[in-house]
């Protein structure tokens, strides 16, 4: 039977550290969602769900986009809520990782289930087969695994476990669920123990701990080099297992040391002796503020693993090595590495072998394509680029040539040999697909139809060029162009670093807002990649700033003002689609569009103060304007005071929905959950927009401020937090300079003035600042190190 319903009310079963996560991101997504756990021994029965709830409000970093979700989770307990489930169109199990406990809680639940609900078990160990030979056989065919990674909002990947009796509907169904609605990457994996990105990202971690034994390589220089020089996460190697939790880590291990014996590695399946050590003691890594690392106040430790004391921490790589890890050129990198004497680059070469030499053995066992492997390494584990992808790119013929030499020369750490199919292919990814051990041929990408909506899905080595379809305009700083595969809403990217906006990305803004309102019905703001954008280039400000021209920086910041305003007031529709950081001029950018398309994950902020500036390009303008058509003709400095105290603080919103609530992005912008269906709901947007007849807002002609009287109330409460030390003293002076600007000026309470008036206010203020010293150095200090200097 075909799976028709929908999936819009979840069950969670287990108000454990991941069940109680999975619930805090189901409503995240607006999905209506019920939490189980046991009945409380005592007081109210729902008491255990209560408390994991409460506990998520706690959380670093947050599983709730804002803490009001919390309330949206629904309570309930085995004892007497059963029936809930009647109402549910999918239902997580998530308790404790037993065989027994999960198949006597199937055996309870399976009377109230709906006849179409599809029930998954959130396992990352257990063998969903085993499993599912224990549930009724009314639900076989609508069983499955499901394998969050933590924490699951911000995790990419989930993999898919079917049995040999599920029903590809409910798969197909579910998959479609995750991806649209949770904003998921989704692999398929096969039912063997750990499944895919586990099991090779722990082989990868014992390798690496194997290694640096066998090659005499201290922890910190392990992560040194195996971090982002690799193309890995910050965290690295042992900095991974202390965030993770070495009991989770060595949990994980166990399970393959149990399930594993015929395996060719097997030898390797174990905690090495310091580890089972740190255990013991209760040094279980960053939640017990001890591991492999230990801070005590600043001072950072490492762990030295022969004589199990801590040493101070901190050395690096050589400078030999960091600079073949430098080589752009990914074939030169990988050989430089195999024949350097050096042994901190015979450690990272052997790493790399041994994971080559692992995944190339186990693709046709734990997964239907490289494809599967390498996005599963990639999404659970932050690699850049997946373990196959790397191997075809720094030569495959070759690697595979050097593999077989050391597994001749019993360098490697299994004798079996590299399987005969890596033999019969050069690389596995290719623009027709990606290669399957399996069936011994390349396999396309799924055809589900959730994936059209992905524009210009995730990329792998060897697949087809993205295809950025033909230029209607560019300088060198922003391109105006047509998707291929929906060239009728043009598309317009800025190609500046990290999206910074200068003079001529203004220009180009302008420019393509032009060439929209004579030939299309509207126009999205997108980039490939995050950020949205860190707002003005400051660097490019440096010439001007030196000789002193401010003339020039001023007619700048007018061009930004113009640039936002004709955003706003186009005759077509402006969409924005951010991801990633929108700051500053980004942010102005999207309060002036007629709609943004937020991904989930936008951290979105006026933070000028920053560097002792204040928003210049419309942004105190648009809150001024807010905050008198939101009085509704009632006290405007009590609307304002809010959107006041986020642009003095610098206030970033940590999720779109947050970013929704300080202000900056509006009730009527769309949030999405997968950042690869922004530019498809983005276009979306521009054709209902136009579809509907649009019109651009209409330009006040004057509206009320708040007047002198509201700026000295809000300086009233800045010499409050100047005296408890909140603020600096400069603080307080760009806070000063805000709140005139916001309240109209030197003016009364209830004038009427016009946008050019705050905007004038804006440039005036901001030219102040500018010249002041303290603010040059909060540019500088930013230019030169990439955080604010408070001074």
């Amino acid at each position: 039977m075909a799976h028709s319903a929908p999936i819009r009310r979840v069950a969670v079963l287990g108000a454990g550290v991941m069940g109680a996560q999975i619930a805090a991101h189901l409503v995240n997504a607006g999905i209506d969602t019920v939490l189980f756990d046991l009945p409380a021994k005592e007081g109210d029965a729902n008491g255990i769900v209560l408390k994991a709830v409460d506990n998520l409000k706690k959380l670093k970093p947050a599983p709730l986009m804002s803490a009001m979700r919390a309330d949206l989770i629904q309570p309930a307990n085995y004892g007497s809520d059963l029936a809930l489930l009647g109402s549910c169109d999918l239902v997580i199990e998530a308790i404790a990782e037993r065989l027994d406990w999960k198949l006597d809680l199937y055996a309870k639940i399976a009377p109230h289930l709906a006849p179409h609900a599809i029930l998954a078990t959130n396992t990352s160990g257990l063998s969903i087969q085993k499993l599912a030979d224990g549930v009724p056989d009314a639900l076989k065919t609508r069983f499955c695994g499901i394998h969050f990674f933590n924490p699951p909002r911000y995790m990419y990947l989930v993999e898919l476990i079917p049995t040999a009796g599920t029903q590809q509907a409910e798969l197909d169904a579910l998959e479609s669920f995750l991806v649209t609605r949770l904003g998921k990457g989704v692999v398929r994996a096969k039912d063997t123990p750990n499944f895919i990105a586990n099991r090779i990202g722990v082989f990868s971690m014992l390798a690496t701990i194997h290694h640096a034994e066998q090659f005499g390589i201290r922890f910190d220089v392990v992560d040194d080099l195996t971090g982002p020089r690799m193309g890995r996460p910050k965290s690295a190697t042992f900095r991974t297992a202390d965030v993770v939790g070495l009991d989770t880590f060595a949990h994980v291990v166990k399970t393959m040391t149990d399930n594993l014996a015929d395996d060719p590695w097997h030898a390797f399946y174990q905690s090495p002796p310091w580890l089972a050590a740190l255990i013991e003691k209760g040094a279980l890594g960053q939640k017990t503020r001890a591991g492999i690392y230990k801070k005590e106040g600043k001072a950072i430790s490492v762990l030295d693993p022969k004589t199990g004391e801590y040493v101070e921490s901190g050395q690096k790589g050589s400078d030999e090595v960091k600079a073949i890890l430098k080589l752009e050129d990914p074939v030169a990198r990988v050989q430089a590495l195999r024949e350097s004497v050096h042994p901190e680059a015979q450690f990272l070469w052997a790493c790399l072998r041994d994971v080559w030499h692992y995944v190339a053995t186990l693709l046709p066992t734990i997964a239907e394509s490289a494809r599967d492997i390498d996005f599963a390494i990639r999404w659970g584990f932050g690699w850049k680029q997946g373990p196959f992808e790397l191997w075809q790119a720094a030569g495959w013929k070759a690697v595979a040539a050097a593999i077989d030499a050391d597994i001749a020369a019993s360098k490697s750490m299994a004798s079996t040999p590299l399987p005969a199919w890596v033999a019969g292919v050069d690389g596995v990814h290719a623009p027709a697909g990606s290669y399957s051990a399996a069936q011994d041929k390349l396999v396309a990408r799924s055809t589900l139809a959730v994936y059209q909506r992905q524009l210009y899905p995730p990329q792998l080595v060897g697949d087809a060029e993205p295809d950025y379809g033909e230029t209607v305009f560019e300088n060198d700083s922003v391109r105006l162009w047509l998707p291929p595969a929906a060239p009728d809403v043009p598309v317009l990217s800025f190609i500046t670093k990290a999206h910074a906006i200068g003079a001529n990305v203004l220009a180009g803004v302008q420019q393509a807002i032009r060439i929209a309102e004579e030939r299309y019905q509207g126009l999205v703001i997108w980039h490939p990649e995050a950020p949205f954008s860190v707002g003005a280039d400051l660097a490019s400000m440096g010439p001007a700033f030196m000789t002193g021209d401010f003339g020039a920086i001023e007619t700048m910041v007018a061009e930004f003002q113009n640039t936002s305003m004709a955003i706003k007031y186009a005759k077509v529709p402006v969409v924005g689609a951010a991801q990633g950081y929108a700051f500053g001029g980004g942010c102005e950018f999207l309060m002036h569009c007629a709609r943004v398309v937020a991904a989930v994950e936008t951290y979105i902020g006026l933070v000028e103060v920053g560097v002792g500036l204040l928003p210049a390009g419309g942004g105190c303008k648009e809150f001024a304007l807010r905050a008198s058509r939101e009085a509704k003709g009632g006290d405007i400095l009590a609307v304002l005071k809010d959107y006041y105290m986020a642009m003095a603080m610098a206030k970033v919103g940590t999720s779109a929905e947050e970013g929704q609530q300080i202000g900056y992005l509006k009730d009527s912008d769309v949030v999405l959950f997968n950042t690869n269906e922004l530019l498809f709901v983005a276009q979306a947007q521009v054709r209902a927009l136009a579809a509907t007849g649009y019109r651009a807002p209409v330009k006040p002609k004057t509206f009320p401020v708040a007047g002198r009287t509201g700026a000295a109330t809000i300086k009233g409460q800045l010499i409050n937090m100047l005296e408890g030390g909140f603020i600096s003293k400069y603080d307080y002076h760009i806070g000063v300079q805000i709140a005139e600007v916001v309240t109209g000026g030197d003016v009364d309470a209830g004038t009427l003035v016009n946008e050019e008036w705050i905007l004038r206010l804006e440039r005036e203020r901001f030219m102040g600042l500018l010249k002041k010293g303290k603010t040059q150095e909060r540019i500088m200090y930013m230019l030169e190190n990439n955080k604010p200097l408070r001074n």
